[in-house]
């Protein structure tokens, strides 16, 4: 049975940031989860797991299993998922690879990250030994396509980013975020563009918090801003006004006791926070108190998305690259497919040449004549060549004139 391409998952347009926080994949168990997939359900096997999505990307006798063990791996009931999944098979899921690669299927609208992040997942797949050829090519031909996208079209030209989004939202609330403190917690791609555009605005004081503080100095030094350690948080918040995280970890980092304590010492004075980490680093809880004002990751998709408009000309653009690229995968697909029937014709043409070549040398050998023993071997050799492919043939015409 031919294996199947397979895309599963969840994202942002199909599932609240409560439940995709569930079924994230930590880099530390990344390597495990593969190798797990592979060895039960597929042939070959690659995990995206982002802030808006997580999929799984497989070639695969049986898809129908995976959703079970999606929500299985994550210690979720069976049904706990089934309604915010989609599985996409063969062209459907080209298509979706394609447009997540290009940024097409980004809460921003031709976002870069993403591609850097299905890079991630292809290097992950390949060391754990699950990328095969069929999603070997998926993925390059993916980053190709995303290149073709970004070349030539528009479509990332007008990309509100996430900090930029924050920056707007902080200056709703404070009248000049010349007079405000920021912290910035962790030291990834998402927090560097945060201190980007917060620094862009001058405020009185930036400091960075990371649990290595070697990369909390490094971003530091960049934007003229102090670097803190993550364990000495507790001590230092009350001294901020606005405070955006984005961690990798599994837990949260600020809980709503330590953000009541900071709210005290600060005798009420209102706190802007930004939590762009999936799962959340800042306890959903602490939004409830008086004088805070949250964010999460999906709050801001209003922000990001409102110049859509001035950007639909290139999405079709952008469609229509897509379109043309999935109609040439699905043909490498096809006559990938045809190859082990090739293999077996040749096979069985070499075993009948062999056979009817030892029996001509077994005539010759009796002294028949050299002319009649070469005309029987090509008219035998001939027959038994053309036998196969006539009969196939032969049906499939005889089924044409029956749907008439």
């Amino acid at each position: 049975m031919a294996a199947s391409l397979l895309a599963l998952g969840l994202n942002h347009h199909t599932a609240p940031l409560a439940v995709r926080e569930r079924v994230v994949f930590h880099v530390e168990r990344l390597q495990e989860a593969l190798v797990e997939l592979k060895r039960g359900l597929a042939r070959e096997a690659a995990i995206l797991s982002t802030c808006n999505r997580t999929e799984l990307y497989v070639s695969a006798e049986k898809p129908d299993e995976l959703a079970a063990w999606l929500a299985q791996y994550h210690r979720l009931g069976a049904g706990d998922l089934q309604q915010y999944l989609y599985a996409l098979a063969d062209e459907q899921a080209v298509r979706h690879a394609f447009r997540v690669a290009s940024g097409l299927d980004s809460m921003v609208l031709g976002e870069p990250q993403i591609l850097g992040q299905m890079k991630e997942a292809a290097r992950a797949a390949e060391s754990a030994g699950t990328l095969g050829s069929i999603l070997h090519r998926l993925f390059q031909r993916s980053f190709a396509v995303a290149k073709e996208v970004r070349s030539t079209t528009s479509i990332g030209a007008a990309s509100v980013s996430m900090a930029a989004a924050a920056v707007k939202l902080a200056a709703r609330i404070f009248p000049s975020l010349k007079d405000q403190s920021v912290l910035l917690i962790g030291a990834g791609e998402m927090i560097e563009l945060a201190a980007t555009h917060f620094a862009a605005q001058a405020p009185a004081r930036i400091a960075v918090a990371n649990r290595t503080v070697e990369r909390a100095q490094r971003l530091s030094a960049r934007f003229n801003a102090e670097a803190i350690e993550l364990r000495s948080l507790a001590e230092h918040l009350h001294e901020f006004d606005i405070v955006v995280s984005c961690t990798a970890s599994s837990l949260p980092i600020l809980g709503k006791g330590l953000v009541e304590r900071a709210l005290r010492a600060r005798r009420r004075r209102p706190m802007f926070m930004v939590d762009l980490a999936v799962p959340r680093d800042i306890e959903p809880e602490a939004g409830e108190l008086d004088d805070v004002f949250l964010y999460t990751i999906d709050d801001l998709a209003g922000i990001v998305s409102a110049n859509l408009d001035s950007r639909r000309s290139a999405l079709e653009q952008a469609e229509a690259i897509i379109d043309s690229q999935v109609g040439q995968f699905m043909q490498w697909m096809r006559l990938r497919e045809g190859v082990p029937l090739i293999r077996a014709l040749r096979e069985e043409a070499d075993v009948a040449r062999r056979l009817e070549l030892e029996r001509a040398l077994k005539a010759l050998g009796r002294g028949e004549d050299p002319a009649r023993v070469l005309e029987a071997l090509s008219q035998t050799l001939t027959n038994k060549l053309l036998h196969g492919p006539t009969q196939a043939l032969s049906e499939m015409l005889a089924r044409q004139k029956k749907g008439q």
